[in-house]
């Protein structure tokens, strides 16, 4: 088992590519901003879908959101921490409180990403630049603070229109570098468009459900 990681670690490893501009980089951001109707995103108020065991209600306008997962539901605001917690219609508290609610702010943060990352690079602690790719354009996002795992880098791999396509990973969590995964299934709901699934290494795969917006 060690011998098989030690082998896909040396033949599937890549080193994080060199920045080439800052300035091209933000070009880049909103050349897919463009494409993706950033406008169109920023007038929504409310996104409720369902990854995985995981149900989200996020109102984006008041910045809270509500998670469900298993026999839990926490609401919790998005910006202080601050929320409810439940467990079989019981409310929590205390120490049992707490852990539900970083529960939630974690799997908020990450099911998130996949959904709405490509509208958030105005986010604080985000760094971009461009980055040579073969084909099409490369955008690399380096996370430098905020969400659950910070100092997360991405190279976004756009097409010729500027539309993201898949991304390759550095992540923590990840043994390999430049694991890539590709957005698939995107759809068009009030202007602005969402992955429906993404898919990695050919065999690991996610579906964004019964996603409402509005």
């Amino acid at each position: 088992m060690l011998s098989s990681i030690g082998l896909l670690i040396v033949f599937f490893d890549e080193r994080l590519p060199e920045p080439q501009g800052v300035q091209e980089g933000l070009w880049l951001a909103e050349k897919m901003s463009e494409a993706l109707h950033k406008s169109a995103y920023d007038r929504i108020n409310f996104i409720s879908w369902q990854y995985g065991s995981h149900h989200f209600d996020w109102n984006k306008k008041e910045d809270s959101v509500k998670v469900i997962w298993a026999d839990f539901e926490v609401k919790v605001s998005t910006q202080t921490l601050v929320g409810m917690a439940y467990q079989g219609g019981i409310i929590l508290l205390g120490n049992q409180k707490k852990k539900a609610v970083s529960r939630a702010i974690r799997y908020f943060n990450n099911d998130s990403f996949w959904l709405v990352a490509p509208y958030k690079l105005n986010d604080p602690g985000v760094s971009l630049s461009s980055v040579k790719v073969p084909k099409g354009h490369g955008l690399l996002v380096t996370y430098t603070q905020g969400g659950s795992t910070p100092g997360d880098t991405y190279l976004w791999l756009l097409d010729e229109n500027y539309f993201p396509r898949a991304w390759k990973m550095w992540v923590k969590m990840l043994p390999l570098g430049g694991v890539k995964s590709e957005w698939m299934g995107w759809q068009k709901r009030k202007g602005a468009w969402f992955p429906g699934n993404f898919e990695t290494l050919l065999w690991y795969k996610k579906e964004v459900k019964d996603l409402v917006v509005y």
